[in-house]
């Protein structure tokens, strides 16, 4: 299983939670999902680029699917439409084989 940990920072909660609905049928399609996911208060120190308020693990059976998920055009069009309104930024704090 592959799997990546990635902070977000959200600043439209309800458009995000349009994209993760209508994301989730296709990140089935190639066997994904997501096995944490926190809503969290504030970020005190941080490498990154964004302040997140949500963190979670994605995961996919290889490091392939993961590849053609993010290019599948279906995808692409969803996150046009949802998630560029939706989020201020993210960090792919860590990827990993599990």
């Amino acid at each position: 299983m592959y799997e990546m940990l990635v902070a977000m920072e959200i600043h439209n909660s309800e458009r995000y939670a349009k994209y993760r609905e209508a994301m989730k049928p296709i990140l089935r399609q190639y066997g994904g999902g997501f096995s944490n996911d926190f809503h969290i208060a504030a970020t005190l120190q941080t490498e990154g680029q964004c302040q997140a308020n949500r963190l979670f693990t994605i995961y996919f059976p290889d490091q392939a699917s993961m590849e053609s998920f993010f290019s599948d055009t279906e995808y692409v069009e969803i996150k046009a439409r949802y998630f560029e309104d939706s989020v201020s930024g993210f960090d792919i704090l860590a990827s990993y084989t599990r």
